[in-house]
Parts: C-alpha cells; structure tokens; sequence
C-alpha cells in the first residue's frame, strides 16, 4: 500500500512552459527537435534563492518536453551533435569586476543527465557553439577577462576541441589549454526576437508565465493566483481563465481573500533595484478591476489573520531573509531587530519575533499595520545560541503553536542541515519538533493532520503535525519534467494547491492506492526525474509523457 499524490487538474498549462521567457532557440530539423534556451531568473523568484537559466528540449510536432536543464549562468549558444542525443550548451557572463566566467554544458537528451567540461571552477563565458564533425566542437568564446582590455567587450577566442566520444568525456576535463585560440570577432547578438517567434511558429499559445506567488480556492470552485508579472487572475472550475490583471513591475506576491469573496488585498513585488514603493492594492474578484490602494511605511508582508482579515506584517530590510510571513495568525507576528545595547534599532542587532495584536476592524477593511507601541518582543528568533536565522513563510496552528520554516546563517552559504522547520511555543520559543534540510524552502502550508514544505529543488515533504515526522517527501513533476513548488496551500484533509515556479497551477489530492507504476523503484516518482548536482539541474521526461491532468507520483510510506 502506497501513499500517492495526484495532479487532478493543471491550469495555466502551456507549450513551452518550462522555459518562460525565451531568449535562443536552435533546431535539429532531421530529428524534429527545438531547444529553447529561458531568460536569467532567480530561482522561485527569490534573488536568495540564486539565479538560473532554463534550457528546455522539445519535440517540434507534438512540442512535449524531452529534457529541461537549468544552467547557472544565462545561455548565449547551443548546437546539436550530428549524430549523438547531445546538445552542447554554452553560457557565461562578466561578474562585473574582472572575469568573464561560464560553462560548456553537454545535456545528454536521453537521460537528461548534465554535465559541465571546463576545467576551471571559472570556465569561460562561451559565446557560440558549432559542431564541424561528429568528434570536432568549435567553441567561441569571450577573452578569460577585461584586465587592460576594451576590445574584450566585442572580441573573443575560437578553439575546436576534439573528442573521439562526446557521450563519454568526463566532467571539468577540457583544459585551458585546449580552449587557447586565436583572437576573433565577437560581436554579442540579441537573439530574443527571433527565439519568440520561432516558438510562436510552433504555438501562438505560449506565454512567459513565471513563479506563482499565492493561490486560493473560492467557495464557488473558483481558483485565484498572484504570480510575476500578474497582480492577479481568476480561473473558472470549467478551466477557463476569468480575467487577468497585468503588472508592470514585479506582479502579485501576497494575497488575502475578503471574507465575503467580494474582493482580495495583493501585496505587489517591486524588483530591488527600483525605488518605487511597495503597494499593496484590493481587486474585485467579479472582474480584477481596482478598488483601493495604499503604500505602507516600509517592505511588509501581507498575510491573513485568524479571524480572516489582512494584516501588514513589517518585513524588514533584508528581503526574504528578514520576511517571515505567519498564515492565520492570532497576531501579527514579524521579525524585529534589537540592538545589543538594548533598544530598537531597525535593520541591526539581535533578531526577535515580535508579535502585536490586530486590534478591532478598520475601516473599508483596509489591511491593519501594527504601531510600534503595540509591539511585544516575545523570544529571540533563534533557538541556538550563537546562531542567526534567516526568516521563511510560516503558520500559526489550531492551538496556537507557530510553525515557521527558515535557514541558519553561514558565511559561505547554506550548509547541509542548515535548512529547517520548526514548531514552537509562544510562551517561550521552545522548540517541540525540528526538521532539518539542505535546500531553502518556497511555501509551507498544513492541515488537520500534516505540514506540507515545498523546496527550492522541486522537493515537497510532508511532516506529522505533532511529531514533525517525515510521512512523506517527493519531487514534484509535471508530465515526467521536474517543476518547483512556489506557493502551496492546503484547501482540506488531502487538498493542496500549487502553483509552480513555471506559472501553471495544480489541484492535487493525496490519496492511499497500490502502485501505478509497479517496476518504478520504491521511493522515487514513477516517471523519470533526474537532479543533477553542483551548478545545475537536468531533467528528462519518458517517451510516454503528456500534458494530461492526471499524474501520479508514488511514494511509500516510511
């Protein structure tokens, strides 16, 4: 007997929804294959998260993904072999003082396996790719730096590396050496205009969707969503989009529906590097249409409180590290900083959840903002002594205990274990479970029985509410290609909501069943999923995979 999860229905679902926004498109006219190479976006659409590139493989006639890679660095080349299921992918930037670092990428179209060749930990930022024989891979590439160097910027090296096998070199061995070559033009060339229209050629129905941000469940069956780019949209039970609402900054982020289901509150995104203030505005959900608007004193985050109205949490100025956002909170609960010394001093010092009660109901509804006067400090937000969390979304249970998910802090980065979910106490902060992990969480959400985590590698793991127990964990994938969980909430006992980092939304259900797939191995999904580790990650979907809504992912319970 198996535990397994079911996608019952996908919305937003798309040709080239892997991809999102494409910026290069190459095709193998003879194998009837088109490989689209994504924009350079943060993962989930958390700049913390780190930032990759998708590159996805897809049949020309019937346009189902046959592998997707992710690639650190953004894509300027790519070139099928002649003859092998290979598709060599060439990436890189400048990192904005000296070097020009990158990858040669070699995606094995069969198995979806990724596997980076340069030696140097720097590579080279490789700018054009060409096979001239089934063993010879012209390489054109940007100089290693700019050091004394104005041409750099529109000149390069080409070599030709020679193997006798492209299936079989090994990872990080093409030398330096073998990359020396003369000095060429190098001109950098926007390609996005021609990769748009050659994936409209094949479909006039793809759409740049990314990164669902927050998605509810009306009581008429209608779904509504956040994502980037979108402030909001409502679908129809019958699958039909209602409306939509464009955004012409970051989009949509947190969202409370009213409790008459008149109207929703939506804390909109703003890209850090723009000085406009963030907004929080409230949409009619008959239409999308603009009701009111307000921007709050600083970066909040808008959440749902116990008694079902919005509530503007202080998020603090450290982006999502200093976000913590508590669903159906009895308070309002955020991190507050506070300095050694002992007074408060915003954005330094020692961290503290804060909490402050919502008080009665405003005006219109109107989202409430706690004063600082009635801010109390209840515990420090680490448990550890000599340890410093980073924040991540969270929820208050039935009896009272916070469930919140977050990172500890390390000079070089997140370290194995580093990533938790705890549930604690009010009174004192003392945690009664932790559970720890190695990827940074995107969503959390429980019901009566489990705490559903999404992660950052398209993990999903389920803990017992009370014992904080793995039940079970899975990769999420969507027609046997791998997707990443961006938000989730849990609709009832065995309901989740999804929205991915590919813009499509899933109404899944968990249900007790025998193995659809009775050869697949126990544990792992039923269709091939492959995580690549290091830089990148690759995945290959089976021959049999279509886009049709219902997909199961089998996972034995421990």
């Amino acid at each position: 007997m198996t535990n397994s999860f079911r996608i019952d229905r996908i919305l937003g679902d798309r040709p080239f929804a892997e991809v999102g926004d494409p910026v290069l498109a190459v095709d193998d006219v003879g194998r009837g294959l088109l490989a689209v190479a994504g924009a350079h976006v943060p993962v989930a659409g958390m700049h913390e998260f780190g930032i990759t590139a998708p590159v996805g493989v897809y049949g020309t006639g019937d346009l189902v993904c046959r592998a997707l890679l992710h690639a650190y660095h953004p894509v300027h080349a790519m070139a099928f072999h002649p003859g092998l299921p290979l598709l060599a992918v060439g990436t890189g930037h400048y990192d904005g003082g000296y070097f020009f670092e990158g990858e040669l990428l070699l995606l094995d179209l069969e198995t979806g396996g990724a596997t980076s060749l340069i030696e140097h930990g720097l590579g080279r930022q490789v700018l054009g790719l060409e096979w001239i024989s089934q063993q010879e891979l012209r390489v054109l590439m940007a100089p290693p730096d700019d050091w004394q160097d104005k041409d750099a910027w529109s000149e390069g090296h080409v070599a030709v590396v020679r193997r006798p096998d492209w299936r079989a070199v090994p990872p990080r061995s093409i030398t330096y050496r073998e990359l020396a070559g003369p000095r060429v033009a190098a001109p950098r060339t926007d390609r996005r205009e021609d990769a748009r229209q050659a994936v409209s050629g094949l479909s006039a129905d793809w759409d740049p969707r990314r990164n669902v941000r927050a998605v509810e469940e009306l009581s008429d069956g209608r779904i509504v969503a956040t994502l980037d780019g979108v402030r909001s949209e409502c679908w129809l039970p019958s699958g039909r989009r209602q409306w939509t609402v464009p955004d012409d900054g970051g989009g949509g982020r947190d969202m409370v529906i009213a409790t008459d289901e008149e109207s929703a509150w939506v804390g909109l995104v703003r890209p850090p590097w723009e000085e406009r203030a963030q907004a929080v505005v409230r949409l009619a959900l008959r239409d999308g249409s603009q009701l009111d608007h307000l921007v709050p004193a600083g970066p909040v985050s808008l959440v749902r409180c116990a008694d079902g109205l919005p509530a503007l949490a202080p998020a603090g100025q450290n982006g999502e590290r200093s976000r913590l956002r508590i669903r159906r909170g009895s308070r309002i609960y955020f991190l507050e900083a506070v300095s050694t010394k002992g007074g408060r001093e915003p954005g330094r010092g020692k961290a503290w959840l804060a909490a402050a009660d919502p008080g009665g109901v405003p005006v219109a509804e109107r989202p409430r903002e706690p004063k600082e006067a009635e801010v109390d400090r209840l515990f420090p937000h680490s448990w550890q002594p000599g340890e410093t969390h980073f924040a991540g979304p969270g929820v208050e249970t039935a009896d009272g205990d916070l469930i919140h998910a977050g990172a500890v802090y390390h000079g070089h980065g997140l370290q194995p274990g580093g990533s938790f979910v705890v549930r604690r106490t009010v009174t004192g902060g003392e945690p009664t479970w932790v559970f720890r992990t190695d990827r940074m969480a995107t969503a959390l959400d429980h019901d009566t029985e489990s705490v559903h985590v999404a992660y950052d590698d398209g993990e999903i793991v389920e803990l017992g509410l009370r014992d904080g127990n793995v039940r079970r964990r899975r990769h999420l994938t969507v027609a046997g290609v791998a997707v990443v969980a961006t938000a989730l909430t849990a609709t009832g006992p065995g309901r989740l909501l999804i929205g991915t980092n590919d813009g499509r939304l899933l109404d899944c259900s968990t249900v007790q069943g025998y193995p659809c797939c009775p050869g697949a191995p126990r544990g792992l999904p039923a269709r091939a999923s492959c995580h690549v580790p290091g830089l990148h990650t690759a995945s290959v979907a089976c021959a049999s995979a279509t886009a049709a809504a219902s997909v199961h992912i089998d996972a034995v319970s421990p």
